[in-house]
């Protein structure tokens, strides 16, 4: 999202909307249910509708541009890029006892694991991924991860690692949640559906993600807790 809102501002720029220092990156906020919102145009101080045009948005609020984004083409978004929601963060470290759920740095820790686990089941299973067809849950596992990108460079700009370590709390627990009850792999006499595919590919997305989160602060993730 970010690096399309730096690409329609660099093309309106070229073709002479304006004249502005194209930025290396925009803020994005995740608003839910798959609603993306940047201030790019107020910084910049240009018409968003320009922008939102480009990205195939809206204009909301007071300048706002606004895109939608479906769960499944978030998926696909973070599959494709392997250095999704990449910032600068300060390091910073959770305490990893006690392993418990209630303890955050157990928890996003875990989480990571367990999104590794899930790539190497479904390779003894022979479960290829495949689009998401989203469930309720699942839907918020998604948007918790789009909103991770926008919380890096958050916590980037305040020198702050905070926003984007809740924000990982906020995926790992999302995460936990789907992993237990709407599992990637088939379960007894189960046969590889598209759903297992689909939750495949998702898991792997978490992978991504809490994967570059722990390496912004610090850590070195682990496949194995």
């Amino acid at each position: 999202m970010s690096d399309a809102l730096v690409a329609a501002v660099r093309d309106a720029v070229a073709e002479g909307e304006f004249d502005v220092a194209v930025p290396e990156s925009a803020v994005v906020f995740g608003r839910g249910g798959g609603v993306f919102e940047s201030p790019v145009a107020l910084r910049l101080g240009v018409d968003p509708a320009v922008i939102a045009r480009r990205v195939g948005g809206v204009v909301a609020g007071p300048g706002f541009v606004r895109v939608v984004v479906s769960a499944g083409e978030l998926v696909d978004g973070i599959l494709g890029d392997p250095g999704y929601g990449g910032a600068r963060v300060p390091a910073e470290r959770w305490d990893e006892w006690p392993r418990t759920f209630a303890n955050p740095g157990f928890s996003v820790r875990y989480a990571y694991a367990r999104a590794c686990w899930v790539r190497r089941w479904a390779r003894e299973f022979g479960v290829r991924e495949g689009p998401l067809d989203a469930g309720a849950l699942e839907a918020e596992l998604v948007w918790a991860l789009g909103d991770v990108p926008g919380r890096a460079k958050q916590a980037e700009r305040e020198r702050d690692a905070g926003p984007l370590m809740f924000c990982l709390e906020k995926v790992a627990g999302a995460y936990h949640d789907v992993h237990e009850r709407c599992p990637a792999v088939p379960r007894g006499d189960e046969e590889p559906t598209a759903v297992h595919a689909g939750r495949v590919g998702l898991a792997r997305a978490v992978e991504v993600v809490l994967g570059n989160g722990l390496n912004m602060i610090g850590e070195t993730p682990r496949e194995r807790i």
